[in-house]
């Protein structure tokens, strides 16, 4: 029988299974196996991240999925819509620069990572990809400010601004969809038993999320005659966050328990049912003013809720020693090579 490292199993004191042969002999009693760690101590140490990075995961999410609304709007001329993307993926993007910069603790610490370039790192690529996104982003959102200024100041280098506003917001919807991404490769890529046994389907639920959300986003502040596209966005983020989220808990075996137990639970019961009614409202409420706001509220609320969800259900799994050890026992089971990560 293989344990994961730092497991007590308590042998022998009361009747259990015997061995041996008929005649007598020896006697081994196997009780169940006792899933604690030495001195109480968690067996994979726990990411050293506070809530501020579940509010990056979201805001980063509102942020992509906007900024691509945001280009598909200015070449379909819907400028309402396009102002709409544009304003989300900003407000998403300082957010985002916020919750980052003070789980880091310094601006600093943020710099020190564009040093270097490692393509293994899942960190170190969705630096860069954040990095390469944001400014394009900011520049379209930029333009999009200026637009709304008198006539008579949009000369000079306003002027030239406003040229530069579709090809960088087209430059910023390309790069969007990665940058909804990279989270859940970054959590997969972690030894957290909940984040890495969902390292397939993670990365659709984040990016069905961020549909859900910014097209929610879009439903609030857009025009309801141009907001077409938004629904449509936000009905498919919905039903591909549902459907992947169902999948992820299907094939994440044990620590699937995490999703539907204590905080992460009750994260994860509420972004189920507040996406399926925003989703539900966006594809009956047709031109409804009131309905594309509460329903448009509903998936943003939905989002919300399924990122902190997860990351509260990862946290759970690293703190309890049976969620690294059970995985490891089915694996030698089934002869499957075993690395152990602390």
């Amino acid at each position: 029988m293989t344990e994961g490292p730092g497991t007590q199993v308590q042998h022998g004191g009361s009747p259990g299974r015997s061995r041996g042969s008929s005649r007598g002999g020896d006697r081994v009693m196997v009780p169940e196996a006792d899933f604690t760690s030495y001195y109480g101590r968690p067996i994979v140490k726990a990411a050293p991240w506070e809530h501020d990075i579940a509010y990056y995961l979201f805001t980063g999410g509102v942020a992509a999925g906007s900024s691509l609304l945001a280009g598909g709007a200015d070449l379909t001329d819907r400028p309402g819509l396009r102002r709409a993307g544009r304003m989300g993926s900003l407000v998403g993007l300082l957010l985002s620069v916020v919750a980052l910069v003070h789980d880091l603790g310094r601006p600093s610490r943020f710099l020190n990572m564009l040093r270097v370039v490692k393509l293994t790192s899942p960190m170190s690529v969705g630096t860069w990809i954040l990095s390469l996104h944001g400014p394009f982003a900011g520049l379209a959102a930029g333009a999009e400010l200026v637009g709304m200024l008198p006539t008579r100041w949009q000369r000079g280098p306003v002027r030239l601004l406003l040229r530069l506003g579709r090809p960088a917001g087209l430059v910023g919807a390309v790069t969007a969809p990665p940058v909804a991404a990279y989270t859940a490769v970054l959590l997969a890529d972690t030894a957290t038993p909940a984040w890495h046994s969902a390292y397939e389907e993670l990365p659709f639920v984040f990016c069905g999320s961020a549909a859900a959300a910014s097209g929610g986003w879009a439903m609030v502040t857009a025009p309801v005659a141009e907001a077409g596209p938004a629904r449509t966005f936000a009905v498919g983020g919905a039903v591909v966050e549902l459907a992947m989220a169902h999948r992820m808990e299907a094939s994440m075996g044990l620590s699937a328990e995490t999703l539907h137990t204590g905080t992460a639970g009750r994260w994860m019961r509420a972004s189920k049912v507040l996406t399926a009614a925003g989703a539900a409202g966006a594809l009956l409420g047709g031109r409804s003013r009131v309905i594309s706001v509460v329903s448009g509220t509903a998936l943003m609320a939905g989002s919300f809720c399924t990122r902190l969800g997860v990351y509260e259900a990862g946290m759970a799994s690293a703190r309890d020693p049976k969620y690294t050890v059970v995985p490891q026992r089915e694996r030698v089971e089934r002869g499957e090579q075993v690395r152990y990560e602390g």
